[in-house]
Order: structure tokens, then C-alpha cells, then sequence
């Protein structure tokens, strides 16, 4: 690891700090406050990847995983979360955030856009999987019976008016759309960022 290395780490750091507080700060009623912060870490990941490549990706990958697992630890001390939210946090972040690196590499020859957007999109799309199966599926309850998931598995129409499925999946949905627009978003600060530390075209 370099001193050049240390901004990426610092930024994954707070992003997932920052995540993890406002994950339970309501926005509306299928969000919260944290679907809008988390996706910037895809936004480091590729950043690091494109200037730094494969190797300071995933170092960045791994401090912001031990970031994840000290908040949940300082979290479950409090009774903040569950042992469940904690665990599907974790998979889903450190299995995402590895997916998007490898599928950044695998594109990084095509056009400048390509693999920011694929691989924000293909780690977007397991993360939100993970996570909220995870910590809410009434399938996977024997990962901690003495949690309560009742309310996340009430049966309501999707997202309010699609077919009648439990509330989690509209909870996963409305984030997973979250995700895939700041993906479109965030290809403006990649190009940006990716131009000012390279100091030439991408």
C-alpha cells in the first residue's frame, strides 16, 4: 500500500460509516437514507481501479469490509442491529465490491464507460440480493431464529401496487433501482476523477 492509496481508503471508510448510520434513517417508504450513500463505494472501487488497478482495488475492498464489521460490532453492542442484518452486510459488501473489481478488470480495454457501468451494475445487483435475503428472508430464519423478520416478511403489493409479495422484496427492489441509477450518475465523477489523477484521457 502507498500514501497515494490512503484518500481511496479513507473515502470507502467514511461511505460505509456513513451507510451504516443512515440505514436507519427512513426516506419514504420503501428507502432509506443509506441506499443513496452506499452505491459511492462502487464509484471508489472503480476509481481505484482504473488509476491504482486490481491489486489497491481490493485493498480498498477489504478496509472498508473491516470498517463494515467494527460498525456492526460497536452496532450490536447497543442493540443497534441483528446478528442477521450484521452478517448480510457483510457478505454482501465484501462479495459485490469483489465481483465489481474482477468484472472491472475483465472490461477495462473497451470504452471508458463500459466497465464502471457493468461492473457497478453486476456488484449492485448481488449486493442487493445478498443483503436483503440475508437479513430478511423468513427462508433463511434458522441464521438467527430469535430475531424477529415478521414485519419484513408481511405479504403487500409490490412496491404498493405490483403482485402481493413480502415486504422485503419491495424494500430490495426500490433499493436496487437506487443503485442502478447513481450507476448512470456516478460515470460523470468517474470520468472526472479518473481525467484529474491520471492527468490524461481514460
Amino acid at each position: 500500500m502507498t500514501r497515494a492509496h490512503l484518500p481511496g481508503i479513507a473515502a470507502m471508510a467514511a461511505i460505509v460509516v456513513a451507510s451504516n448510520i443512515l440505514v436507519q434513517v427512513l426516506f419514504g417508504q420503501w428507502l432509506t437514507w443509506g441506499a443513496f450513500t452506499y452505491p459511492l463505494a462502487f464509484l471508489v472501487t472503480d476509481v481505484m481501479n482504473r488509476v491504482y488497478g486490481v491489486a489497491a482495488a481490493r485493498r480498498v475492498v477489504f478496509a472498508g469490509f473491516v470498517v463494515g464489521v467494527l460498525c456492526s460490532l460497536v452496532a450490536s453492542a447497543f442493540d443497534a442491529t441483528t446478528f442477521r442484518i450484521a452478517l448480510g452486510s457483510g457478505l454482501a459488501f465484501l462479495a459485490a465490491q469483489m465481483l465489481d473489481v474482477a468484472v472491472f478488470d475483465r472490461l477495462r480495454g473497451g470504452r471508458w464507460w463500459r466497465a464502471p457501468l457493468v461492473s457497478t451494475l453486476a456488484g449492485s445487483t448481488l449486493d442487493t440480493a445478498i443483503f436483503f435475503s440475508v437479513a430478511f428472508a423468513a427462508g433463511l430464519s434458522f441464521l438467527q431464529p430469535s430475531a424477529d423478520v415478521g414485519w419484513a416478511n408481511e405479504a403487500l403489493p409490490l412496491l404498493g401496487q405490483g403482485p402481493v409479495a413480502p415486504l422485503w422484496v419491495s424494500l430490495a427492489v426500490a433499493d436496487w433501482m437506487v443503485k442502478l441509477s447513481l450507476a448512470l450518475l456516478a460515470l460523470v465523477p468517474f470520468r472526472l476523477l479518473v481525467k484529474r489523477l491520471t492527468a490524461q484521457p481514460v
